[in-house]
């Protein structure tokens, strides 16, 4: 619950944020193109505040609904227009100067993302080094000889300094499925040359890394319940938030991984822990969940989240820190980075090589909020830089609802020379309005399963 109360707030900040920006390029450009504007409206629905400007007569709104908002400008097709008006109608402008208005709100929200990036740059992106762990017997890193402990440095000339820099590498050159080189230094400090295949590696991020065997390093440390599911097994044996697990079946576990891993291997079955609580160490039994992973095979489910002592990675943290001109370029390689990566994903789903899985509605984009929210500035700033770009890519799709829909159709009138007859474009919205539907319906599946574990 406790949870919920962060995320909340911080879900309706985020959005709100977002979507004032997004309409705001609507809004800059129409009024710079001579088109009037009648309503500034964040949200949808009914008006909650709102109040209307002396000289120009621009109605701005706080709607009920606080999952969008709009623009409302003269336009012919929506009501009558006064003679005198029709040359501020938006129908009467140029199709130039329409696409101009409607791309204005993807590429402000472009532009939020680099000044957000920017902003992270210079408060200092924390993150975790790109040390990696055990690598399964069968994976492809265990194959190069990649060693626990060991610090990937660069992928192929690009520098990596830390986890999400790896990740990301990883994937996009995932995507393109040829063979990387990996700058790795030794514990001793020497640095080696390991290639990696991605040739047969699925394009599914999850999937990916599992193939891969690249998981963080973790320094050894006594894993601990950070979190209890309700009506869980953990929460039917009596495992309490803070208990230290020394053992299970007597046999020692030092980092979380190897709590999740013998966990995993015991679905169904009942196990012994060995739990320290309040300077006492009691053997607890406990009756571990079966559930199927993705391969169909059955799994081990505790039903808690796992974590160790923050003063444990201490020595893995690593902090990226920049000036006001170095964080410059830094900020737009960054969205451009994140801006084409979403493109190729979205690109994968649909041919069905990434899992529509990867698709998160605002339950899981809430639950994001509070966490990053909960973690520091750094953390909700470069959250909103990544769901700013996010929000410009999808309403750049050419789906007639959207952005993309209205560019398309504008940039067909202006080659044509006329606009598509009314017929096409009603039949469009008609489609535009099913896909969304349905992608709105995927989205809230997706999180319903992840609530559901």
């Amino acid at each position: 619950m406790s949870d919920w109360l962060m995320s909340v707030p911080a879900f309706i900040v985020a959005i709100g944020l977002l979507v004032a920006v997004h309409e705001y390029g609507h809004f800059w450009v129409a009024r710079r193109m001579g088109v009037k504007v009648l309503r500034y409206s964040i949200g949808f629905g009914n008006r909650v505040w709102g109040f209307t400007g002396r000289k120009s007569g621009i109605e701005y709104w706080l709607s009920a609904i606080p999952l969008g908002g709009y623009v409302k400008m003269l336009d012919e097709r929506e009501g009558e227009v006064a003679e005198a008006d029709k040359p501020y109608a938006f129908n009467r402008q140029h199709p130039a100067r329409r696409i101009a208005i409607v791309a204005a709100g993807p590429g402000v929200n472009f532009l939020f993302a680099v000044a957000a990036y920017w902003l992270v740059f210079m408060i200092g992106v924390a993150g975790i080094k790109p040390m990696i762990g055990a690598a399964p017997e069968s994976s492809l890193a265990a194959e190069a000889g990649l060693g626990a402990g060991e610090q990937i440095v660069a992928i192929d000339d690009r520098k990596i300094e830390n986890w999400e820099d790896l990740r990301l590498g990883l994937i996009e050159r995932g995507l393109d499925g040829d063979s990387i080189a990996l700058s790795v230094r030794a514990e001793d400090g020497d640095v080696r040359q390991v290639t990696l295949d991605l040739t047969d590696v699925p394009a599914d991020p999850e999937k990916m890394f599992d193939r891969l065997g690249l998981m963080p390093y973790q320094p050894p440390a006594t894993p601990l319940i950070a979190d209890v599911l309700a009506d869980s097994p953990a929460s039917r044996a009596g495992l309490e938030k803070g208990d230290e697990i020394k053992a299970v079946d007597g046999e020692t576990v030092d980092t979380p991984q190897a709590l999740v891993e013998r966990i995993k291997s015991r679905p169904g079955e009942q196990v012994v822990l060995s739990v320290a609580r309040d300077g006492q160490t009691r053997d607890i039994p406990v009756s571990l969940a079966s559930v199927d992973n993705d391969a169909g095979e059955a799994e081990g489910r505790l039903g808690a989240q796992i974590g160790v002592d923050a003063e444990a990675w201490q020595s893995m943290r690593t902090t990226r820190q920049l000036g006001p001109v170095a964080a410059i370029p830094a900020a737009v390689a960054k969205t451009w980075e994140v801006s084409a990566l979403t493109v190729r994903l979205m690109a994968r789903m649909v041919t069905g090589e990434v899992s529509l899985r990867n698709v998160s509605g605002p339950i899981q984009i809430a639950s994001y909020a509070g966490q990053t929210a909960s973690i520091g500035l750094e953390a909700f700033v470069g959250f909103l830089a990544l769901v700013s770009v996010s929000l410009a890519v999808l309403n750049l799709l050419p789906i007639p609802v959207l952005d993309g829909g209205h560019l398309l159709y504008y940039s067909i009138e202006w080659i044509r020379g006329r606009p598509l007859s009314e017929a096409v474009q009603v039949a469009g919205q008609q489609v535009g309005m099913v896909a969304l539907l349905m992608l709105m319906t995927l989205a809230f599946y997706n999180d319903i399963l992840r609530l559901l574990g």
